[in-house]
């Protein structure tokens, strides 16, 4: 398998970072990038061959990974060269259609759409994945769990609308994780406790308790059980967030957020 990228950004940086970490040949990895700072930046890194225009950058049989801005995706798409389906083509353009895609590649169907999430920079990433058609073969699928799961889990969609809910939960979910951890912070300081010494129990208790949730077989509302003593200090912080509707503020907020990514399909795919 060869690896063509458009677009040499922070997550094509960590897939190819991934990639070679698992022992992908480097030889088979090509970047194009026109930002001359980017382009020396993974060549300094990894080595790798980087161009700045994709004329005969993407050679048949490549597997072809857009990890441009979304709104550079159609320009970039029309540059490309790609036709006739002979490329895998996946794309990592947060809130663009596969439809629309297709369209920008003059007809091409073996497309899948992922939607990774910024932990993947330490290969502790998630991926959404949906294929567009039927075009898109087992070997493909293969391929595309090789690519995005050199940085993290990957998993397979069924219904491209539930996309925008995967963005809404993982793609902007390490937004939510870092809010929270600063909020709690923020209280650590207010209480007294030193700066690096609440850094370093925030952060360690955010990163055991989501180990401790992964890895038990127990539902994470009984692990939060096991923690809230009756009449403790846990029981006592728990109903002031009750109160507040603290839950309820996070479930809008994601739907909000899903509700934008619907948006961003509809702007991104007008003509």
């Amino acid at each position: 398998m060869r690896i063509t990228f458009i677009g040499g950004g922070n997550m094509a940086d960590a897939l190819i970072g991934g990639l070679l970490r698992k022992d992908f040949p480097l030889q088979d990895i090509r970047v194009v990038e026109i930002s001359a700072e980017a382009r020396r930046k993974l060549v300094d890194k990894y080595g790798v061959t980087s161009v700045d225009k994709p004329k005969d950058a993407v050679r048949a049989n490549d597997v072809v990974v857009f990890a441009v801005k979304p709104q550079h995706l159609r320009e970039a798409a029309a540059k490309s060269g790609i036709a006739d389906n002979a490329n895998l083509v996946i794309s990592i353009a947060a809130g663009v259609r596969l439809a629309n895609l297709s369209k920008w590649l003059k007809g091409h169907t073996r497309l899948v759409r992922a939607m990774p999430n910024t932990p993947a920079m330490i290969g502790e990433g998630v991926a959404g994945l949906f294929p567009f058609s039927k075009a898109v073969t087992r070997e493909d699928r293969e391929r595309t769990e090789t690519i995005l799961g050199a940085v993290g889990a990957t998993v397979w969609i069924t219904d491209e609308s539930q996309m925008d809910a995967v963005t809404a939960i993982s793609g902007s979910g390490p937004a939510y994780v870092f809010y929270f951890i600063e909020a709690v912070e923020d209280a650590a300081r207010e209480l007294g406790l030193p700066v690096q010494i609440a850094h370093q129990l925030v952060l360690n208790t955010f990163t055991g308790a989501a180990r401790l949730a992964s890895s038990s077989p127990d539902p994470v509302a009984v692990l939060r059980e096991r923690v809230t003593s009756k009449g403790g200090t846990t029981e006592r912080a728990l109903a002031s967030m009750a109160k507040d509707e603290v839950k309820e503020a996070i479930i809008r907020a994601i739907r909000a957020a899903n509700e934008r990514g619907k948006e961003l399909g509809e702007e991104l795919g007008k003509e």
